[in-house]
């Protein structure tokens, strides 16, 4: 759940060291800044997957989503649209609009901002700590959808539909 935001008294300064990495639905996910660092304010994740990893179209009740692509490409639904997003490509997702993304190229690397954050602490519960900072290996079945959208919806997010397709 979404705590109120508190001021931050001062800055942020999140050394690797201080970041936690975790394998999330077949992505190896960053944390670069927590929520908890930002007195609940956002988060910002860095996040590598390989081709055809993909998120369900979902909405965000609580939280407005901003990818900025890296490297690669991905595929981004929003609402009814389609847009292909390449490096550069910023992908800005308010909340209750319905989305989804699916990576087109071999990998894809892009920063995912969620404001305030939240998003990252459903990331960490669903996904596991990554070992090392690389994609985590392919997986053998698909998540439990059930499962992943209880989850999903005690974090603010409704799944609407499976992943798109690459």
């Amino acid at each position: 759940m979404t705590q109120p935001i508190r001021p931050l008294a001062s800055g942020v300064i999140a050394g690797q060291d201080a970041q936690a990495a975790v394998w999330f639905l077949g992505v190896l996910s960053q944390v670069r800044v927590s929520g908890e660092q930002t007195g609940g304010a956002f988060s910002l994740t860095d996040n590598l997957a390989r081709r055809g990893d993909a998120s369900p179209v979902h909405v965000h009740d609580r939280d407005d989503e901003t990818f900025l692509v890296l490297d690669g490409e991905l595929r981004v639904l929003v609402g009814d649209e389609e847009h292909a997003a390449g490096p550069g490509t910023a992908a800005v997702l308010p909340r209750r609009l319905r989305h989804a993304y699916v990576v087109t190229s071999a990998t894809a690397r892009f920063l995912s901002l969620h404001v305030p954050a939240g998003f990252e602490q459903f990331a960490t519960e669903v996904g596991r700590p990554a070992p090392t900072r690389t994609l985590p290996p392919e997986p053998v079945e698909p998540p439990d959808v059930a499962v992943l959208a209880e989850t999903a919806a005690r974090h603010g997010i409704t799944i609407l539909a499976p992943p798109p397709q690459p």
